[in-house]
């Protein structure tokens, strides 16, 4: 080895294991993107985000899942899912689900779609002063878009469903849960009723559990990229995301239970306030996106929205990725903008 290339293969690797010791420091605040504040219902926010250039008429309203925080749409400058609607000229709206407390722990899945999910779309139509809405779920923040707009009176122009389960007959890793539910042999009504609300340490595991083992992958990566300042800095935020779960109302975690253990949806089996929520029922264009490395939502759980949806403009994709590649890439996919821009003007 020339002593130029020894002496760059140092520096390389010295780089590399100071990079790694700052992944244990305290986790640094992202910058956000420009957002305001126009909605507020007990926990919950929906922050608006103005376009710095807008283009299209049809505002883009974003739902993400109970379980983690909705800042993984918005990590850092230049790996920000919002950041990237924004700049290709779409207005966006997030619901920000907050984190429940004690107090919340009769909150419903129905309470939920109802009193927050469909007011926030509301509100957002209402602040927008646009005649229709386009509306992005993701993983189970996408369930419960689904269900929204299976019941919906709202005027949604577009829907996106990104890794999106709606099919609960074989949950990947949790087959043998689901059937001790579906047989009876484990009740938990009684003791997530007792603790009231289930700590963010439970979901935490629960995942960690889903994931194992291709949980550590990452770390490996860590290890071999950590020379690139970067790529640490993306990683660690990330990976402070992804051990930041919240707290789960006990009444709502019942009833996901109950949604997943009798298929509720497929089977037309699930109501919301006295409505039967058929995926027949969405009209609105349709598109489908899943990864063909997400081992927690493979496709097969996903694809029969474009089975039972009544849409005439119905997409599916199929991409690259993992559970949440879509918001570590950087801006927004182009596929979405080809896809979206078409269809958001009147």
């Amino acid at each position: 080895m020339e002593q130029n290339e020894l002496v760059g293969h140092v520096h390389k690797e010295i780089s590399r294991w100071r990079n790694i010791w700052t992944v244990r420091s305290d986790a640094e605040r992202a910058n956000e993107t420009k957002r305001i504040s126009i909605w507020k219902k007990n926990k919950a926010v929906l922050w608006y985000y103005p376009s710095p250039d807008k283009k299209y008429d049809i505002p883009v309203f974003h739902v993400y899942s109970l379980v983690n925080r909705a800042s993984i749409l918005d990590l850092a400058p230049g790996t920000s899912l919002i950041e990237g609607f924004g700049s290709r000229g779409y207005d966006v709206y997030l619901l920000d689900w907050g984190a429940p407390a004690y107090e919340d722990k009769d909150i419903t899945l129905e309470n939920y779609i109802v009193s927050y999910l469909q007011q926030a779309v509301k509100r957002a139509i209402r602040h927008s002063g646009a005649a229709e809405i386009s509306l992005i779920g993701y993983c189970l923040g996408g369930t419960m878009a689904a269900i929204y707009a299976a019941i919906a009176e709202e005027p949604i122009r577009n829907l996106i469903f990104i890794a999106t389960p709606v099919d609960m007959k074989n949950l990947p890793i949790m087959n043998k849960w689901v059937e001790a539910l579906r047989s009876g042999t484990i009740q938990p009504a009684s003791f997530f009723r007792e603790i009231g609300i289930v700590p963010r340490e439970f979901i935490k595991a629960g995942v960690r559990l889903c994931t194992v083992p291709f949980y550590f992958s990452h770390y490996f990566s860590l290890l071999q990229r950590a020379h690139d300042e970067a790529y640490v800095r993306k990683w660690k935020l990330f990976n402070d995301w992804t051990n930041d779960h919240i707290p789960f109302s006990s009444a709502a975690f019942l009833d996901l239970m109950d949604l997943i253990a009798q298929n509720k949806i497929i089977n037309g089996l699930l109501r919301i306030k006295e409505k039967s929520v058929q995926l027949e029922n969405i009209t609105a264009n349709l598109l489908v996106v899943c990864t063909n490395g997400d081992r927690l939502i493979p496709a097969e759980l996903s694809y029969p929205i474009i089975e039972k949806a009544s849409s005439h403009d119905k997409t599916y994709q199929q991409v690259e990725g993992g559970h949440v590649s879509f918001a570590l890439q950087g801006g927004m996919p182009e596929f979405w903008d080809e896809w979206l821009k078409q269809r958001s003007s009147l």
